[in-house]
């Protein structure tokens, strides 16, 4: 999972993504609406988390355009904006939360969860697919009831997979989640990621496989 945080408050923004990443949630960060726009426009986000006072222009622009446009991708608004008016004016625009800062990780975090869980991207407590299970809360990877210890990225690898549910994850999706905007890849970046938890699984003895489906990205089956 990757979020976009829409912060032009630098230290903020910066604490915000070391937060998450301890999460073992990746995030990417814009400084302007601008930023955000192009970013959105060329990458998959699992939510934004957004502040209104930004330096090109009113956050609550954005948000406007972006359901304008259709696009349903889930916004919690981070403002010190706390007057009623500003409050109800976010959330008639689309926002999915309004949290007001100051503010504790934990409750924004806490939010984002429930968001996500509504909107249908978190489903239940456990994913599971044939002998694996997936703890979305402590980000553990089980085969058979024993946790397989995985990197951060192979663990959001393996969510993106139980996600899909039987189908296939497309190669730009993979990237987009388990690479930030500015890491520059290698053309077989995912490849060796999906190697690595491919040998992991197959060593723990998961009654699963990972196929490459070529030209297109990855899917997980149950092995017959």
């Amino acid at each position: 999972m990757r979020l976009l945080i829409v912060e032009d408050d630098r230290e903020l923004a910066a604490a915000l993504a070391s937060a998450f990443a301890r999460r073992s949630v990746s995030s990417d960060r814009a400084e302007t609406a601008g930023d955000a726009e192009l970013m959105l426009a060329s990458a998959h986000y699992a939510a934004i988390v957004l502040d209104l006072g930004l330096p090109d222009g009113d956050g609550l622009v954005l948000l406007q355009h972006l359901r304008a446009h259709g696009n349903p991708v889930p916004i919690i608004i981070l403002t010190a904006r706390s007057d009623l008016g500003d409050r109800v004016s976010g959330l008639d625009a689309g926002a999915d939360d309004y949290l007001i800062k100051p503010f504790e990780f934990d409750e924004l975090f806490a939010r984002l969860t429930a968001v996500l869980r509504r909107k249908g991207g978190f489903q239940g407590n456990l994913l599971t697919f044939g002998n694996l299970q997936f703890d979305i809360a402590t980000r553990e990877l089980l085969v058979d009831g024993v946790v397989l210890a995985l990197s951060v990225r192979e663990t959001e690898l393996v969510e993106l997979l139980l996600r899909r549910d039987g189908r296939v994850v497309p190669k730009r999706l993979a990237e987009d989640q388990l690479f930030g905007m500015n890491d520059n890849l290698g053309s077989n970046a995912v490849e060796v990621y999906v190697h690595r938890l491919r040998q992991k699984l197959e060593r723990a003895g998961a009654a699963t496989r990972i196929d490459t489906i070529r030209g297109v990205g990855y899917l997980m089956r149950l092995i017959a």
